[in-house]
């Protein structure tokens, strides 16, 4: 007899308020993400289908598999299932053009007594590779006319799965729209998967981003080198006002003096405490002396 969709071999599949309270405590130990009252559903749905792959009787059963998991892969799967991941090429335009426009001739007149020549910069919430890549066209647009400048884009998140993604850089006609068509030519190469067009990210744009998983709650970020702006859009708001504040400290730490932070449009520093000019909403710098 089949099991139905939300039914294991052993009976219902059935979420406590006490076993969400234990995995919404788990999640933001482990993660930052604050997930209220009415995302009990949401934990359910998501979780329920690792739960019948891994054959668990339970969610209490799983949550003790992922809690003494010394490993923590399972903590990473889990991570994975609750993460929402929405993005696309230049989401919230005006950022990308504050970039061009007034960033990166900022960090340009800065660099020009720097005997490095380097440029570094942070993608952090890079989900499946959008924002890092459109950042990258920005990057080599500008810097054409300076070959000898060392640009790196740091591309991080914390889902794996994302990250696979992002890190394999193909995407549908549909997911690049957005991209303006005459850079279209200049970073993509166009492949045939099955008869269906896909754009993949040419080496060129590939060559200077690095996606790596890293955990924003990482009590010390282990950065060497000072990045010159970070973007980190749309993930502040899963986090309560504490947890925003200590996060906006790391990253103000972890820019160069003129550094600038750029935030989503759905997200505000109001009520947390920093030391960031303001210079427009969403858009936040470092003191240039410190």
């Amino acid at each position: 007899m089949p099991v139905n969709a939300d039914t294991l071999a052993y009976g219902p599949l059935d979420l406590s308020d006490r076993e969400f309270e234990m995995f919404r405590a788990l999640i933001f130990e482990k993660s930052g993400i604050n997930l209220n009252e009415g995302k009990k559903e949401l934990v359910r749905t998501r979780l329920g289908g690792r739960l019948r792959k891994g054959g668990f009787r339970s969610f209490m059963e799983y949550y003790k598999y992922v809690t003494q998991d010394v490993s923590e892969s399972e903590l990473v799967t889990l991570l994975d299932a609750i993460s929402t991941n929405l993005t696309s090429f230049f989401r919230e335009a005006n950022h990308f053009n504050y970039l061009k426009k007034n960033v990166l001739p900022d960090v340009l007149l800065r660099k020009k007594t720097d005997p490095l020549k380097e440029i570094r910069a942070w993608s952090a919430g890079c989900s499946t590779g959008e924002e890092p890549y459109s950042i990258s066209f920005i990057l080599l647009e500008t810097l054409e006319s300076m070959p000898s400048m060392d640009v790196k884009l740091l591309a991080t998140d914390l889902s794996t799965k994302v990250l696979a993604k992002a890190a394999r850089g193909i995407y549908t006609a549909e997911q690049v729209k957005s991209v303006p068509k005459e850079l279209l030519p200049r970073y993509f190469d166009i492949e045939h998967i099955n008869d269906e067009k896909f754009y993949r990210v040419g080496q060129k744009a590939r060559g200077i981003v690095q996606f790596k998983r890293f955990n924003l709650m990482t009590p010390t970020f282990p950065f060497k080198r000072k990045f010159d702006f970070i973007f980190c859009r749309n993930v502040m708001i899963y986090f309560d006002k504490p947890t925003q504040q200590t996060l906006i400290n790391k990253f103000y730490n972890a820019l160069a003096p003129g550094g600038h932070l750029l935030i989503g449009h759905s997200e505000s520093l109001t009520g947390v405490q920093h030391r960031f000019k303001y210079v427009q909403p969403t858009i936040y710098r470092k003191q240039e002396q410190q």
